[in-house]
């Protein structure tokens, strides 16, 4: 029987909320890569990527992910490389800067947004019932992520294994695991985060990750 996870409560600094945020940006970007080239992905990192995709109404901060910084482990320490000036697979680092761009795009896009929040709303009824890594949760998470963000400009374009690539539920996976991203990149907007300032609070961040 696995032990419940205790909840931390989030430091109330926005730099520090924009860390984790920015944590979950790149766990999706590594969870892609790693499902398009191995056809597998870290268990505990994937069910935070997807829950929080389906916390559409989180009561609190810390609920989005878990409660727990740990299970954004895999983000932080991506995200850690990235600011320390330390080597990064560049295909992770692409998907990651991918997903803030697409997420600036989602934004402009009222209709879209829309759309969007209310095929989630209706795959939260599907993930009550079913659960939320369900594959019929994941298909449709996936076909959500196709229908919305797939059609913007600049979409990511997945580099791996074709095998694995079209093997069955693998597009739907990825596509699941890049809407997670999104979702992080969204929250790392709500909460001050631009693209401009990463190059200039790079002293503050890693201040923040330290403290994480």
């Amino acid at each position: 029987m696995n032990e419940s996870v205790p909840i931390h409560r989030a430091p109330e600094s926005p730099i520090a909320r924009q860390v984790i945020a920015l944590a979950g940006v790149f766990q999706a970007a590594h969870l892609a890569d790693s499902l398009a080239r191995t056809g597998q992905a870290d268990s505990r990192a994937w069910e935070t990527q997807i829950n929080a995709t389906l916390e559409t109404q989180p009561p609190t901060f810390e609920s989005i992910y878990g409660g727990h910084p740990n299970n954004l482990r895999i983000g932080l320490e991506t995200l850690e490389a990235v600011v320390g000036k330390r080597q990064v697979n560049p295909v992770v680092l692409r998907y990651g800067f991918s997903i803030m761009l697409l997420m600036n795009r989602l934004r402009s896009d009222n209709a879209m947004m829309d759309d969007l929040g209310g095929r989630l709303e209706r795959i939260r009824a599907q993930a009550e019932h079913f659960g939320n890594t369900h594959e019929n949760v994941v298909a449709s998470l996936g076909e959500a992520y196709q229908q919305t963000i797939s059609t913007l400009k600049n979409r990511i374009v997945i580099q791996g294994d074709p095998s694995l690539l079209q093997s069955p539920m693998m597009p739907e996976r990825i596509r699941a695991t890049l809407l997670s991203g999104i979702r992080f990149a969204l929250l790392w907007h709500q909460q001050g985060g631009r693209r401009w300032k990463l190059m200039f609070q790079r002293n503050s961040l890693k201040r923040a990750l330290d403290e994480l």
